[in-house]
């Protein structure tokens, strides 16, 4: 599933209708930047009130951000009129996330009927410099119309 793999307007569209749903993605300043078959990057500001006590990005923003970009990149081969909901998600952090913002990076491992397998890449971007602050996998499962 390359990064060049273009989504339909349709499917696009529904996509970013579910991303502005999401009340938590917008009280952290997140935008959902890019999407393709299989992949979704999501970006934040580290703004003040998302740092912990050093002074680094928190790592629930870490967490928030890579799970939607590892979602939407799930939803992005579910079947049409379907949702996505994580039912499994485990983070490494692998370095303080300093700098001004974060970007995650999703993408499906393995897409099933009834599960789809998820990673999330997410870097710290400071001075235009990025470094890889956390890896996140995970689970995902399509929700039928009629449960969502």
């Amino acid at each position: 599933m390359g990064n060049s793999t273009k989504l339909s307007p349709d499917i696009e569209a529904r996509i970013r209708q579910s991303f502005h749903a999401q009340a938590m993605m917008a009280t952290l300043g997140a935008t959902l930047e890019d999407l393709s078959a299989g992949h979704a990057r999501i970006e934040a500001p580290i703004l003040p009130g998302s740092r912990q006590q050093h002074g680094y990005a928190h790592a629930g923003l870490t967490f928030a951000i890579g799970d939607s970009a590892a979602g939407y990149a799930g939803l992005s081969v579910m079947p049409e009129g379907f949702e996505v909901l994580t039912t499994e998600m485990k983070i490494n952090l692998l370095a303080p996330a300093l700098g001004e913002r974060l970007i995650a990076r999703g993408r499906v491992i393995k897409a099933g009927r009834r599960l789809v397998i998820v990673q999330a890449d997410v870097h710290a971007l400071d001075e235009g410099r990025e470094t890889h602050v956390a890896l996140l996998t995970g689970t995902m499962i399509p929700l039928a119309p009629n449960l969502s």
